[in-house]
């Protein structure tokens, strides 16, 4: 699964200051506003060229659920994409990113001291250079895994170590089983 690309994806969705279309001929027009043909919105949502047209002039009103879905999706995908952009920069240069998760914590620490992992709830307020690390990843196409380590950082240097106050021998710290993650910025 892709836990924090998605929590990425609901995060921006909360940004959104206008709500998208709601009705499918508005959506499907907005489909082909940003991609042009009714071939590639069909290849967008998995459907006919015909399909779209109908869905296009209000011939056909009611997709399947599964179609509906997708067509949703992808217009919640495309929406709003400046706003998406200003709100990360602020996050990345400014404000940080709050991470909530409930999620089993595995760290390597000194001979005499626990390392057994365990569920912690945690609500975390991360600097804007995690937030730029983890926007960055994603950009890149970087695995879950690795956007995860991100986080892991972050918390392990945030609410582990205190900053270098505490837990100064704290070498690693792994983010293993995910029960839940949010983010907000």
């Amino acid at each position: 699964m892709a836990e924090v690309e998605d929590a990425i994806e609901r995060a921006d969705r909360e940004s959104f200051t206008r709500q998208p279309p709601k009705t499918l001929q508005a959506r499907i027009n907005f489909l082909m506003k940003q991609l042009k043909t009714t071939k590639a919105v069909a290849q967008e949502i998995g459907v006919s060229q015909r399909s779209v047209e109908r869905y296009r002039k209000g011939e056909r009103r009611h997709p399947p659920r599964a179609i509906a879905e997708r067509i949703d999706a992808a217009v919640r995908q495309r929406w709003q994409p400046q706003v998406r952009r200003r709100r990360r920069k602020q996050a990345a240069t400014s404000t940080g990113i709050t991470v909530e998760t409930k999620a089993r914590f595995g760290y390597t620490a000194p001979v005499g001291t626990t390392d057994d992992g365990r569920f912690r709830r945690l609500t975390v307020h991360l600097p804007p250079a995690y937030a730029q690390r983890l926007f960055n990843a994603r950009d890149a196409g970087a695995s879950d895994q690795q956007m995860r380590q991100i986080i892991a950082e972050g918390f392990k240097e945030i609410y582990f170590q205190d900053g270098g106050t505490r837990a100064t021998g704290l070498s690693d710290v792994e983010i293993n089983d995910i029960d839940y993650l949010d983010l907000d910025y």
